[in-house]
């Protein structure tokens, strides 16, 4: 029974209707790739006449005969509870439920009787509901379920003769999208299928050569794949048969408004407006309630801002606006601006990405004492978005709504480290325009300057609902693009458990949004609650990438690009998923407790590592005062050096600055031999190094300078074991004689 490739050892699936068919194919194939198969059927005919047992024992047998492992159930799917009962006696859980059982009792619509609308919902639409509802709070407690609703081209589309059995199949669609959604949160993914197979039933409707081409064998592949814990698919419906997959999706026109200001709709400005209510030009494609209701707040918008409108044919009530001169808004200057910071911005910053001091490697980020203080690369976005909605809403001929901005995607590159204080200047322009139909799309270019340095630059991708319709192109050149992870499993993956309060915190890095702290605001922009900053959780997965790839080194961080697929809420946990190609890391982010992918399409381009050098060669600078005491001190330790190795046993390396940059370094060594000083840096590894400049390490030598003093104000930087410090305080009040 063995097969490569996709596994379900330890799962338990329960398949209705699986006496033979489709159903007969699920439990075969599950069973061979490690299953426990419940195999389900009444065995009565398609009508739904008659009992027996010998069409479910007959799968079970051929289970068992190949080394599978199987159970049989007799029960109608109106029996719900037992079919499950059966699965937990057996097997001790149920994982999976296939809603596969079902019956013809096909008539002309006048002709159905209402025992023919009953028995057909009953078996298709309330069965399933009561097979699943049985399953549903051990998949729950479990963390885990996959249920698949079986649909048909009928319900979908409507088919002569089948009134009955297309409003239970289309029914089933319905059922399975909210479990979809209520599921979510369990790690429950529920998704819909329209078959088309040789089975008992379809061979009242297709010719007999027809059913024997379309095989079972070729619908439960996608079955199989549905159900597996990789699949992230959910709430998702798709036709399938003879080999063939596709998925469908509900598509809307963008529809046109038909009253005005304080007039009543007539059905007259319903049939003048009637082509452009069906214009399925630039159609939206809803995917969520929200998104469906949003289009009805975006029109009454426009109908209060409209005032009275004439509803007659010539009126402009729709939602498209009038055209655009494009050619004026490219290229035009929106902001410049200044952003002034300490090292407390970037502080905040790392916390505001989720870095925390029980990680030693976040230190470089959160202690400006640090000898390796830096910048998050990702902070790069908070200088420039300060200077990119200046300007904005005045660009002509666009209906801008601040209120109504979706960030779409963001790129951002780097060409220097971002200093850790300073002053940054942001110049924005308009990089293009692009007319989605329901919306308009801007592409912001944000180039930041550290004085008459390029530090980095950005591209902000912002979707304006309702701003669309004028007529422009909707693609563009000047569009940084997202890019397809590869199709394997990731090289690495890191899950970040953000709090409850992570937008409160990161909004503290000049991100004011409402719409992430007031429920209220939330609510109007269709979330439950508030919804952590996409910027947010882009910061999560840059310094994900930036540790596991480039090991905290911000110099080889050049570049990252994100799409802002869903939403996440705080308290969620973030799941980074990493692919390593050459020098580009492939990258997407999950939430974890449903599996939706949050950021979709990114990658991060890193510097490759250089080659360490082979010999570590002291630095070559002459004239520092500091030399002399070096100089003073390795003599002070050859006449006392095997004294001093007992006392101190450590070795010291300084790092002597002059106008920012290390000028010289010396190390002191009283651990090995009888001690030494000398120029360079430690041959071995030190146990504490020092930073300072020469001037402060001479107010220090001749006690102008308190140490702890200068350690607290940030001009000693100590790196190592700081306690050994107390130690070389009396070497250098004792010996260094000027």
């Amino acid at each position: 029974m063995a097969a490569a490739g996709l596994r379900f050892d330890g799962r338990v699936v329960l398949v209705t209707g699986a006496g033979g068919g489709l159903g007969r194919a699920y439990a075969l194939a599950f069973a061979e790739r490690g299953a426990s198969v419940v195999v389900n059927d009444l065995g009565g005919d398609f009508k739904g006449y008659g009992k027996s047992s010998s069409a479910a024992d007959k799968v079970v047998n051929e289970i068992r005969a190949k080394g599978g492992k199987a159970v049989p159930n007799y029960d109608s799917v109106e029996d719900g509870e037992k079919l499950v009962k059966t699965a937990l006696e057996a097997f001790g859980r149920i994982d999976i439920v296939i809603n596969n059982a079902g019956i013809l009792r096909d008539r002309s619509f006048v002709r159905i009787s209402d025992e023919d609308w009953d028995i057909i919902h009953r078996i298709h639409l309330r069965g399933s509901f009561l097979v699943t509802r049985a399953a549903w709070n051990h998949m729950k407690n479990q963390k885990f379920g996959r249920i698949i609703m079986t649909s048909s081209a009928a319900g979908i589309y409507g088919n002569f003769g089948q009134a009955n059995y297309s409003a239970a199949k289309l029914g089933l669609l319905g059922l399975s999208n909210t479990i979809a959604v209520e599921g979510r949160k369990y790690n429950i993914h529920c998704n819909t299928i329209a078959p088309t197979a040789g089975s008992r039933l379809t061979q009242t409707v297709m010719p007999q050569d027809l059913v024997d081409a379309f095989k079972p064998e070729y619908v439960a592949p996608l079955v199989v794949w549905l159900c597996h814990e990789s699949c992230a698919e959910n709430g998702s419906l798709f036709e399938v048969g003879a080999g063939w997959i596709g998925k469908l999706r509900w598509e809307r026109s963008l529809g046109a408004i038909v009253r005005g200001k304080n007039q009543p709709m007539t059905p007259e400005a319903v049939r003048d407006k009637w082509e452009k209510v069906c214009d399925f030009e630039n159609a939206s494609k809803p995917r969520t309630i929200q998104e469906s209701i949003s289009v009805l707040s975006d029109a009454l918008s426009q109908i209060e801002s409209q005032g009275n409108v004439s509803m007659n044919s010539t009126s402009s009530g729709s939602v498209a606006s009038s055209p655009v001169d494009t050619a004026s808004i490219v290229g035009r200057e929106l902001a410049t601006n200044v952003y002034k910071y300490t090292h407390l911005e970037p502080i905040l910053y790392a916390l505001g990405v989720g870095m925390s001091t029980k990680d030693p490697d976040h230190l470089k980020f959160l202690f400006e004492g640090s000898e390796e203080f830096c910048c998050l690369p990702s902070f790069g976005v908070i200088p420039a978005q300060s200077s990119m909605f200046d300007g904005v809403p005045s660009l002509p001929g666009l209906n801008i709504d601040l209120a109504k901005m979706l960030h779409g995607e963001q790129y951002l590159e780097l060409y220097k480290p971002l200093p850790t204080s300073g002053e940054l200047t942001s110049v924005s322009t308009v990089a293009d325009i692009l007319d989605k139909g329901s919306g308009a799309v801007l592409l912001i270019d944000v180039n930041t300057y550290c004085g008459k340095d390029l530090v980095c630059y950005n591209q902000f991708s912002l979707f304006f609902v309702g701003a669309g319709g004028f007529g422009g192109k909707r693609t563009s050149e000047r569009a940084k693009l997202t890019a397809n992870p590869p199709k394997r499993l990731p090289d690495a993956v890191i899950s970040d458990v953000t709090t409850s309060d992570q937008a409160a915190l990161y909004r503290l890095s000049g991100d004011w949004n409402p719409l992430h702290l007031d429920p209220s605001f939330a609510a109007l922009g269709g979330f439950k609650k508030p919804i952590l900053h996409g910027l947010c959780t882009f910061g999560f997965a840059a310094r994900n990438v930036l540790k596991q790839f480039a090991n905290n080194d911000v110099n080889r961080f050049k570049a990252i690009k994100v799409r802002f697929a869903k939403p996440v809420f705080p308290g969620q946990t973030l799941q980074t998923e990493m692919w390593k190609e050459e020098n580009r890391i492939h990258f997407q982010t999950k939430v974890k407790e449903t599996g939706e992918v949050a950021i979709a399409g990114g990658y991060v381009d890193i510097v490759p590592a250089l080659d360490k050098p082979t010999a570590r060669e002291p630095l070559k600078t002459v004239g520092l005062q500091s030399d002399l005491v070096f100089e003073e001190i390795g003599r002070r330790v050859k006449e006392l050096g095997n004294e001093l190795v007992k006392k101190v046993n450590a070795v010291f390396q300084w790092d002597i600055t002059k106008d920012g940059k290390t000028a010289m370094q010396w190390t002191i060594d009283l651990k090995n031999g009888s001690g030494a000083v000398y120029q360079g840096p430690a041959r071995n590894s030190p146990d504490t190094t020092f930073t300072l400049s020469d001037e402060d390490f001479m107010d220090v030598v001749q006690q102008k300078t308190n140490p702890q003093k200068a350690f607290f104000s940030g001009k000693l930087k100590v790196k190592g074991n700081i306690m050994l410090s107390q130690k070389l305080e009396m070497i250098l009040k004792d010996y260094a004689k000027l």
